[in-house]
């Protein structure tokens, strides 16, 4: 992902100044898929001495998106969008974190996203004593519901072939308007890094993928690029109504294709 740009890091000092005294300020790093949020909530972190936490690896257990499946739409088994994440959990470290004593350890979930399960608690990391501020990255949080009109028509491949009746994206929209804006109306701030259009998340994504593959973007295999654009699916129609301003958020900085920041509105 390249190096974080300082002024974005700034920007997260200044949002944890501007927070709560009494215990470490929670706030959320808001973005698409490969626009550099968990990136930036890692150095701003470091450099604050803030705990940095990806929603990524809160999602539920295998064997928890499989119940899903059986029980409310297959496409839960695929983890990433809202209802396949386990906020109480989250809900539960970030209390721990925030009453934490110098001396206590607190162990901060883990996902192998190549196993597609939660890692043992022994191979958790360890995080000691009282952070700073509490840094949740996360693409989804602050995301605003849908009209039910609106989730009508399939806006893409995945649901018209495995949702043509709609009932998984209800199921989504229903979690964004319940347990995740009741979660998120808990954080002291929320930062949304604003791609420029759902056009270059496919593009984010892949670099993203050469990185871990240790491969040059141009090299992704043509199949490797074809299955990311299929899971970006998933993810489609709440950032592209995040994009569109179906999102609050404190701070809101639009990114170029290169993700360097533009204009702010705070």
């Amino acid at each position: 992902m390249g190096r974080t740009n300082p002024g974005l890091v700034d920007l997260v000092g200044r949002l944890i100044a501007d927070g709560p005294k009494d215990r470490p300020p929670l706030i959320a790093i808001v973005g698409a898929q490969g626009s550099g949020k968990t990136t930036l909530a890692r150095a701003a972190a470091e450099r604050f001495g803030a705990v940095q936490i990806s929603i990524d690896d809160v999602y539920l257990t295998r064997a928890e998106r499989e119940a899903m499946a059986r029980e409310v739409h297959p496409l839960f088994v695929t983890r990433g969008p809202p209802g396949t994440h386990d906020l109480g959990l989250l809900q539960e470290l970030i209390d721990g974190l925030s009453a934490a004593g110098p001396d206590d350890e607190t162990r901060i979930p883990d996902f192998d996203k190549r196993g597609d399960d939660r890692r043992p608690v022994g191979d958790w990391r360890v995080c000691r004593g009282r952070p700073s501020a509490i840094l949740i990255d996360a693409w989804c949080l602050g995301a605003l519901p849908e009209d039910a009109a609106e989730l009508a028509e399939p806006i893409n491949a995945l649901e018209a072939d495995h949702d043509p009746d709609g009932g998984w994206r209800r199921a989504v929209n229903g979690f964004v308007g319940g347990t995740y804006t009741d979660f998120v109306a808990r954080f002291d701030a929320v930062l949304f890094l604003k791609a420029p259009s759902f056009d270059v998340v496919l593009d984010w994504r892949c670099q993203q993928e050469a990185e871990l593959l240790g491969v040059d973007a141009a090299d992704l295999p043509a199949a490797e690029r074809a299955r990311l654009a299929g899971f970006i699916q998933y993810f489609e129609r709440i950032t592209r109504r995040m994009l569109v301003g179906g999102v609050r958020a404190d701070v809101i900085v639009k990114l170029d294709r290169n993700r360097l920041p533009g204009s702010m509105d705070a």
